[in-house]
């Protein structure tokens, strides 16, 4: 979401090529060098992978709009929350496939638009065994969802502070709204957490710029 934002921005036509999970690791070293997606090719050969390497590159190729302020101290905040974000990113990762493990009849939600749905049916057999490997390749469990949840208000509480210092919510999004959005939008997809994002300023702005994300999670799923 993050670097296919960047390039309707930056009016950058693609072709999105979905890899269906676990299977997409093997294929991203092969081709990329590395484990993870987001990855691009461009048309001249030129190639990238994860999304702060690639909105850099992003920049270079096409400078307007630029993601990164031009202010140094505003380029700073912009930058640290970025990389942070890189890291937050694991937070909804983590609780999605932890509740889809116990909550199998949201897996069809989860897919919607994908190439790989199955049908309702079939998902709902397989995909608890599919998002306990997932779990298991993202460091994800009992513990670390309890930690998770623990740590969330602290972390909206990061990025409510910045919208309120313009750093993020600005008129012109930047690498950090970017970055950031698409974790605080995938959150609301959670029942058990969207009151939580939806107390701040998070949810009107991550809606502003990622309004259409599936899934959604019911209410009872994460512990009280």
């Amino acid at each position: 979401m993050t670097v296919a934002r960047a390039l309707e921005l930056k009016g950058v036509p693609y072709r999105t090529v979905e890899l269906p999970e676990l299977v997409h690791i093997p294929h991203q070293r092969l081709r990329f060098g590395g484990r993870s997606v987001p990855a691009v090719r461009f048309e001249d050969g030129v190639k990238e992978i994860g999304s702060r390497p690639l909105l850099r590159l992003l920049d270079e190729r096409v400078p307007e709009p630029p993601l990164l302020p031009a202010d140094p101290d505003l380029r700073a905040r912009v930058l640290d929350l970025e990389a942070w974000g890189d890291e937050f990113q694991g937070v909804p990762r983590r609780l999605i496939f932890w509740g889809l493990r116990r909550t199998s009849s949201a897996f069809p939600s989860y897919t919607e638009g994908s190439r790989w749905r199955v049908p309702a049916a079939v998902s709902r057999v397989v995909g608890p065994g599919v998002a306990g490997m997932v779990m298991r390749v993202h460091g994800a469990s009992d513990e670390t969802t309890r930690e998770d949840l623990e740590a969330l208000p602290g972390h909206l509480a990061r990025i409510e502070a910045a919208i309120g210092d313009g750093v993020l919510g600005g008129e012109q999004p930047n690498a950090a709204d970017l970055q950031l959005a698409p974790s605080v939008r995938l959150l609301l997809t959670l029942d058990d957490v969207a009151p939580l994002v939806e107390s701040g300023r998070a949810a009107a702005w991550a809606r502003a710029l990622f309004p259409d994300v599936p899934g959604r999670m019911p209410a009872g799923t994460f512990p009280t």
